[in-house]
């Protein structure tokens, strides 16, 4: 039950630069247990990207996902330093404002600010 849950990280995200994201919903079939994680990468060129990849994986540790949104992160690792902003498309924006919140729970001695900015 709650093994497989915390095995799954919060964040996965690029070390460094601007990348899409999406924030995914993780829950156990019939309710109950649920949690939400950030995803983001370069190597996506679109949002869905990403939710192809995490999908999957998931389902093999027995999780539903649903996509809450997404938007962009831009990961400054030298100035420790992460901005979250902007939109996706196909899945609408993320709320920032969680995404923040789950990324201070790994990254916890940078300065982590979100806005609605497109760029």
């Amino acid at each position: 039950g709650g093994a497989a849950m915390a095995a799954v990280r919060d964040v996965e995200i690029d070390p460094e630069g601007t990348f899409k994201y999406i924030l995914v919903r993780l829950q156990r079939p019939g309710g109950g247990e649920q949690r939400d994680v950030v995803r983001g990468t370069k190597a996506a060129e679109f949002h869905n990207h990403i939710f192809e990849k995490v999908n999957p994986e998931m389902q093999k540790l027995g999780y539903e996902c649903k996509c809450l949104g997404g938007g962009k992160i831009d990961h400054n690792s030298k100035d420790k330093k992460i901005r979250v902003f902007g939109l996706s498309t196909g899945y609408g924006k993320a709320d920032h404002s969680v995404t923040v919140e789950i990324l201070k729970k790994v990254y916890t001695d940078y300065e982590i600010t979100w806005s609605d900015d497109k760029k």
